[in-house]
């Protein structure tokens, strides 16, 4: 079986951990050097690196397997959870001087349980600390916050996200153009895992393919409608989305309209006019009774705004 090239170029140090600035580096690095972690909650969006820096500090630190719990918050959410596991793990000594418990996707936590974990990190602070990782913090009960520093894992920046794209298709003798490349980036950003994925999922004899049109697979229906947009395809791309997006994806689609507004214009005047467009399609999408009709009027507006 193929190696997943997500864990194959997983960061596995400070080092080649990419952060967006230094100063989050010193950050890290200093709770490195001071040879624990405090209470951690990392926020920011999907296939950010959360649950990677979150290893990347375990492992800098060398904590003993045994002294680690890992939990998909996701599907482990209630409070027995909390009682039982997490409590088991906290409450028994650790083989080295701290154990870690590392609740991945914590704002899955039901309320309850959150307010559970809140008294068994009081009750164990002193041989056991907590990283919590979360796509929304506004999730998360004030009581956690408050135990916990903050971190947000900004996305990357386009750029820097497409040339580590490229770089990993170099390095695994990949054959790709451009253009070919840039569909997969604008598919996917800023998740960089995704992006990942779909790239070595579509690579056939060393080349990577390009979308094709009508391609209905779940993890590519939304690179065929970028094909669609480039050719000029504006009705069945929209087509393909209102048929394929879940209602919970509809709020990445327009946020999708407004980092590609290239493909709504190439005059400054019809790209602003774009961005007027789209930003009335989120105002109201939350207020539409039909929030797919609603998605497709605001592609059949860009699709008139662009010619």
């Amino acid at each position: 079986m193929k190696e997943l090239w997500t864990e194959k170029y997983r960061p596995s140090s400070i080092g080649t951990y990419v952060f967006r600035d230094e100063g989050q580096r010193q950050q890290v690095s200093g709770w490195v050097e001071e040879g624990a972690l405090p209470h951690l909650l990392f926020s920011g969006a999907p296939g950010t690196g959360k649950t990677t820096l979150a290893k990347v500090l375990l492992a800098e630190l060398e904590i003993n397997d045994m002294d680690i719990l890992e939990i998909n918050a996701s599907n482990e959410n209630n409070v027995e959870t909390i009682r039982t596991k997490i409590t088991n793990f906290s409450s028994t000594m650790p083989f080295g001087d701290i154990k870690y418990v590392l609740l991945d996707e914590a704002d899955y936590i039901t309320p309850n349980g959150q307010a559970a974990l809140r008294g068994v990190m009081e009750m164990y602070h002193t041989s056991c600390r907590f990283i919590l990782t979360c796509n929304y913090p506004q999730r998360i009960i004030p009581a956690l916050h408050s135990r916990c520093q903050g971190f947000h894992i900004e996305k990357l920046d386009i750029t820097e996200f497409t040339a580590r794209l490229a770089q990993i298709c170099i390095d695994e003798n990949v054959e790709v153009d451009l253009e070919t490349l840039d569909t997969y980036v604008q598919a996917s950003y800023p998740d960089l895992r995704k992006s990942i994925n779909l790239v070595q999922q579509n690579v056939v004899e060393g080349i990577l393919q390009r979308p094709q049109d009508g391609d209905k697979a779940s993890s590519d229906w939304m690179l065929s409608a970028i094909e669609m947009f480039k050719a000029g395809k504006y009705k069945d791309a929209r087509t393909l989305i209102c048929s394929q997006a879940r209602p919970e994806e509809y709020d990445d689609i327009y946020k999708f309209m407004y980092r590609n507004l290239e493909l709504w214009g190439n005059t400054e005047q019809q790209q602003d006019q774009a961005v007027v467009i789209i930003r009335n399609g989120m105002a109201k999408s939350s207020l539409c009774a039909d929030p797919e009709i609603n998605l497709s009027a605001t592609l059949i507006e860009l699709q008139m705004n662009s010619l």
